[in-house]
């Protein structure tokens, strides 16, 4: 089953997470095709950037407790996006929860409609935002992110813009992004790569200092006991027991 819809236009590759069933849950199996994806538009000539977006209500609800993939592949995937010589524009018209956030802040530029909602999530199930800070910490408000990381707090589109978690919000999405994507279609391929270089430095050099890190915590605290209630708890539609 394809996880991932492709589609093109005037050298735009729109890359749409399809798994609506599990509200686009980051999976082992989403993860590697989305990976493959990316790979694939690093590597075609015919591609100058690429939309990160997705069918049905929700973005991303965040790692698949059922089937999770392996931290290292979503440090993996999240470097990928930073990476990719090519420009990667999200375009959010649903909800995004924990783990999806961090491909939001992977993302070069990103766009949210006034359906988006999101939310760090993690502390509500026993572990911590570990690996997605990787790209979100460089680029995200600080005082919001602990706000809304200690909290686990909803927000909407226009507070997500105001703390850079996205570029932008609008009542129409891709009016938003239809100066954004004329700008990168009248760019050099080469001077994109390059401008993209020095954007994402300081996101490199996060990578290179902490994904190791992050990613041992991240196991550490999935293998845990509060997080076994937690993730429990979540998937019965309960309240786990620390709530008070």
């Amino acid at each position: 089953m394809t996880l991932i819809v492709r589609t093109r236009a005037r050298a735009v590759e729109t890359l749409a997470l399809d798994s609506p069933d599990n509200r686009n849950a980051l999976s082992a199996a989403l993860v590697g095709e989305l990976a493959g994806a990316l790979t694939d538009c690093a590597e075609d000539t015919g591609v100058r950037a690429v939309v990160l977006t997705h069918t049905g209500n929700t973005f991303s609800a965040g790692a698949d407790l059922r089937d999770p993939p392996h931290p290292d592949a979503l440090v993996g995937l999240l470097r990928l996006i930073a990476e990719l010589g090519k420009p990667v524009v999200a375009r959010v018209t649903g909800h995004v929860r924990a783990g999806g956030l961090g491909l939001l802040a992977a993302c070069d530029i990103a766009a949210a409609g006034p359906r988006a909602t999101f939310a760090f999530t993690e502390v509500r199930i026993g572990v911590a935002p570990a690996v997605i800070s990787v790209p979100l910490l460089p680029r995200t408000d600080p005082r919001a992110l602990a706000r809304y990381y200690l909290t686990g707090e909803r927000f909407d589109a226009a507070e997500a813009a105001r703390i850079g978690l996205v570029t932008a919000a609008g009542d129409d999405v891709d009016a938003v992004l239809e100066p954004v994507l004329d700008g990168l279609r009248r760019s050099s391929p080469e001077a994109l790569a390059e401008t993209k270089r020095l954007l994402t430095a300081r996101v490199l050099e996060a990578f290179d200092r902490d994904a190791a890190d992050l990613t041992a915590l991240s196991a550490r605290l999935f293998a845990s006991a509060p997080a076994r209630e937690g993730m429990t708890a979540f998937l019965e539609r309960r309240d786990p027991s620390w709530v008070v």
